[in-house]
């Protein structure tokens, strides 16, 4: 009887053990002060201001290089709604230089910027009842890149 006691104890640790590991281990969530945060962010993405308390999830981005020169998709997860961060890119990329090529606001929205010799795409979806109130994926790259369709064969 105690062994059956011990055995279902064990079991239950284990798969508690695993549920918070997974949670713990998911690299999502940046750890440091909120500034700290913003800051480390601000050397990623350089020049592309972000809607307060926005984090990157790690494991959905992929950043090559950094500052006003990296490339690649990154993914955030917003605290306010899709319309207030619509409202927070519409502002804030004109005002840190970007130029608005094409805006468009539906369930997902869509807002497409350049600056200089490159662009940035900023795709818009609203979160889960249990996660961030709004996904923010923007990606980056340069304005002409020589894109070669794949030849037939």
């Amino acid at each position: 009887m105690i062994k059956l006691h011990t055995l279902k104890l064990s079991a239950l640790t284990l798969f508690l053990s695993v549920m918070l590991g997974a949670c713990a281990s998911s690299g999502d969530s940046p750890t440091g002060t909120p500034q700290e945060v913003q800051e480390v962010q601000a050397q990623l993405l350089g020049d592309m201001p972000l809607p307060a308390a926005s984090k990157i999830i790690g494991a959905d981005s992929l950043i090559i290089g950094r500052g006003d020169s990296w490339v690649g998709r990154v993914v955030l997860s917003g605290v306010q709604t899709p319309t207030d961060i619509y409202a927070f890119f519409q502002s804030e990329y004109p005002r840190a230089g970007w130029t608005t090529v094409s805006a468009v606001k539906t369930k997902t929205s869509i807002l497409v910027f350049t600056k200089g010799d490159r662009t940035a795409t900023v795709e818009l979806n609203e979160g889960s009842l249990t996660g961030p109130k709004t996904l923010i994926t923007i990606t980056s790259s340069p304005k002409n890149a020589n894109v070669v369709a794949p030849s037939k064969k």
